[in-house]
This record gives C-alpha cells, sequence and structure tokens, in this order.
C-alpha cells in the first residue's frame, strides 16, 4: 500500500482529544528446592504474588525513566508561532539559537516563541533556512536566563527497538509528550510540496511508532537518556483512506544532520557543505508510449554542474544512475540522497535515439 507524506505543521485548530495509558510489564515466577508443589493453592498464590511484584517493579522502573526523560528534555522544546500556523523547535545553545525544521518557518523571518521558562512568548528572528533537508534555525532576540539547550545524541547509536518520546505541540497543545519505538532506520523519504512543504527528499531518517501529529515538526525525539536523537518532521498518510494519517507511521530526521546543518548556519549564517550530493540539473519525469514513467529529462543542466561537466545536456533523458534505473524524479532524488558529493558514478541517458554513459563526479547539493 502506497504511503504519500504530508507535513506535520498544525493549524489553529484543536480537536477533541481522548487520551490513554498502556503499560507493559514482564511477568514471572521462580522453584527451587523446598517449593510448595506445582499446582497447589500455595504455590499459586506464590506465584502470583511474585508475578504482581514483578510487575510493580518493572513498571515503576519504566515509569520513573520516562518521567525523568520528560523533566529532562521537555525543558529544551518551545513552540513556535510562524503567523500562520504553529510548529515546535529545539533549544540548541544557551545563546537563544532553536533549531527547528523548514516547514514551520516558511517563508517568515520573524516569530514569537514559547519557552518553558517564560509564560509570554519571545521575540525571534530567521537565522537561515535550508529547505533541501527541511531544517532551519532561528534565534532569540533576548534569551532569558535559565534557557536550557537540549542533549543531542548519536545517529549511529540509533537502533531499531529503543524506545522513544515525541515532544513538540500537536495541533497546539504545547509541552506534549507521546511515546514508541524506533521502528527502522535509514529511511529514504520524499517530502509532498502541497500545502506549504518543501519537496525535500531526505535520506537516512529514523521511522518511530510514536504519535506526531500536525504542530509536532521542528520538536524533539528524544531516546531513554535524555538524548535528542532527531527531529519529527513527516507522518505518512494513506491515499486509500483519504490522506488520512496512518496511525504509528512518522519519520525523523537524525540527528547528525541536525547538528551539521545547525552548525553551520550558526557559524557561518548559511549551509556552505550539505553532505547532499547533486548533479546540477533542474528535470522533470516523462512518460513512454505506454504512459508509464521511464526518466527524468534534463530541463536545464546548471552550468558548471557535475552534468554539464560531464556534457550533459538540457533535452537529455537520464535513465540510469550508477546501474539503478531512474525512471521519475523522486527516484533520482533518492538515489542521490544516498551518494556523497565527489563520488563518480555512471549516467545512463538518451539523447534523441541514441543511447549514451558518461561518468559524472557528483557535486555538492
Amino acid at each position: 500500500m502506497d504511503a504519500s507524506l504530508l507535513r506535520g505543521r498544525a493549524r489553529r485548530l484543536l480537536l477533541p482529544l481522548t487520551a490513554g495509558v498502556c503499560a507493559v510489564a514482564l511477568a514471572g515466577g521462580c522453584s527451587g528446592p523446598g517449593s510448595p508443589a506445582a499446582g497447589s493453592a500455595e504455590s499459586d498464590a506464590d506465584t502470583t504474588t511474585q508475578a504482581a511484584a514483578v510487575q510493580r517493579a518493572d513498571g515503576d522502573d519504566l515509569q520513573s525513566d520516562y518521567e525523568s526523560v520528560i523533566k529532562n528534555a521537555l525543558p529544551s522544546v518551545v513552540q513556535i508561532d510562524a503567523g500562520d500556523a504553529l510548529g515546535s523547535g529545539i533549544v540548541y545553545d544557551d545563546k537563544g539559537h532553536i533549531v527547528t525544521n523548514a516547514h514551520v518557518v516558511g517563508k517568515g523571518k520573524t516569530f514569537k516563541v514559547t519557552v518553558a521558562t517564560q509564560e509570554q512568548p519571545l521575540q525571534a528572528r530567521l537565522v537561515s533556512s535550508f529547505p533541501q533537508q527541511d531544517l532551519a534555525v532561528i534565534e532569540l532576540e533576548n534569551p532569558p536566563s535559565g534557557l536550557k539547550a537540549a542533549k543531542f545524541g548519536d545517529s549511529s547509536k540509533v537502533a531499531v527497538g529503543q524506545i522513544v518520546l515525541a515532544m513538540g505541540s500537536p495541533l497546539g497543545l504545547s509541552s506534549s509528550v507521546t511515546q514508541g519505538i524506533v521502528s527502522a532506520v535509514g529511511r529514504t523519504v520524499s517530502e509532498s510540496e502541497s500545502g506549504g512543504g518543501t519537496g525535500a527528499t531526505i535520506a537516512n531518517m529514523v521511522q518511530t511508532s510514536a504519535a506526531i501529529n500536525p504542530g509536532n515538526s521542528g520538536g524533539a525525539l528524544v531516546n531513554l537518556d535524555s538524548e535528542v536523537i532527531g527531529i519529527p518532521t513527516l507522518a505518512a498518510s494513506d491515499p486509500q483512506m483519504g490522506n488520512s494519517a496512518a496511525p504509528g507511521i512518522g519519520f525523523a530526521i537524525p540527528v547528525s544532520m541536525v547538528k551539521t546543518v545547525a552548525d553551520q548556519i550558526i557559524k557561518n549564517g548559511k549551509v556552505t557543505n550539505s553532505g547532499r550530493a547533486a548533479l546540477g540539473i533542474t528535470g522533470r519525469t516523462v512518460l513512454g508510449d505506454d504512459f508509464q514513467p521511464e526518466g527524468v529529462a534534463v530541463v536545464t543542466a546548471v552550468k558548471g554542474g557535475a552534468a554539464a561537466a560531464a556534457g550533459i545536456k538540457s533535452g537529455d533523458i537520464i535513465t540510469k544512475l550508477g546501474g539503478r534505473r531512474v525512471t521519475t524524479i523522486d527516484s533520482l532524488s533518492e538515489m542521490l540522497a544516498s551518494d556523497k558529493p565527489g563520488q563518480k558514478v555512471q549516467v545512463g541517458y538518451t539523447r534523441g535515439s541514441s543511447a549514451k554513459t558518461v561518468q559524472v563526479t557528483l557535486g555538492d547539493m
């Protein structure tokens, strides 16, 4: 079943919500020399008592972990008012820099930010936005005392099955927390441009079962060590269900990319090295005689770009990249997302009725 992706940006709308709590505990018993005979009433009672004790202990430990993580990490998550929409952000340092999604800030230059230590919103300005990775940094004009920077984790240590909490302002409900697990890592996901999305294709995303709703975008996906491991950005929708949200399928930008982009923006005012490969073209999907996608037509080959340097011209149709078949502009973007600048790849293309292959040294996005 195909799934399209929706950005998580909250309109000024609150819907009636119901909440439920689900606890998972481990049960067990023990037996040994001197234990009552199996099947006796006393044995059954002891086993029940022991199992209940284990359940209470494990449940209390997990609850304590949750409470500790929320206490440590939630004060670093803020609400961002971009004028026509609400989103979330993470305090990046004690100087007032806040990292969020590019689609949260949109085309805005100034914002109102509500932090944990202040009741009234604070003024903030845009430092820079990098829509290609759907990330942006804004800066508080007058950072308050006690501003708490988040603790950022290590993407290489994120593993499937880890318990995570998503923190943000879903549907405008500030300081909300949901829980789930890391469902998968290394996902490459393309974001829709409709409704204000950036259209970015993002690699190495963290898939999570923690609920992500409009307004969670730009917030924090946190592990049980109180470390931010990603920024919730996208939630899946099911076209067969009228594009309604598909429960338990959300995606977060990995913390490694968050730090790479944020550090460059804070230091240089912009991203100077994205770490993302590019061909240096604009293109569109073309259909074959059977009306099925069969490649990407080069609309323009940027002068000095990777494709132009290899002799690829406007009107050529790219059909392969590194031996992988290219059918659509989205498939080409996803392939490039897994490659690196400076990498040499074979590009197959057609020019008129002739099929050609050329080696291209990929550029930087």
